[in-house]
């Protein structure tokens, strides 16, 4: 079993920057996919980027270019970069991983096994 806890979320004025940090502890599998998704109140859990083992990444076409997502293999955390940041963006932001050693890192929340609580990102105008 794999746990992961969030955090470097908080506030911020548009066209600031925050980096998100996702730690993993227990059980180890040796390659997994990684992913960061969003959700505000009375919305779907939404795809914000994705990593898979090789370092290939996938973003959602209102990210991409502002956002970039990374790892850091030895501390097993997951970094989500954001910069350009809009009052949009404003929402809880969780990470996900799940055990994968395929080239294309998936973007459907049921495609991941492992979550985190979340950490609230609020930009303000």
């Amino acid at each position: 079993q794999v746990q992961l806890v969030e955090s470097g979320g908080g506030l911020v004025q548009a066209g600031g920057s925050l980096r998100l940090s996702c730690a993993a502890s227990g059980r180890t599998f040796g390659t997994e996919a990684w992913g960061w998704f969003r959700q505000a109140p009375g919305k779907e859990r939404e795809f914000v980027a994705a990593l898979s083992w090789t370092g290939r990444t996938y973003y959602t076409d209102s990210v991409k270019g502002r956002f970039t997502i990374s790892r850091d293999n030895a501390k097993r955390t997951v970094y989500l970069q954001m910069n350009s940041l809009k009052p949009e963006d404003t929402t809880v932001y969780y990470c996900a991983a799940v055990r994968s050693t395929a080239t294309m890192p998936p973007s459907h929340e049921g495609e991941y096994a492992y979550w985190g609580q979340g950490t609230q990102v609020t930009v303000s105008s």
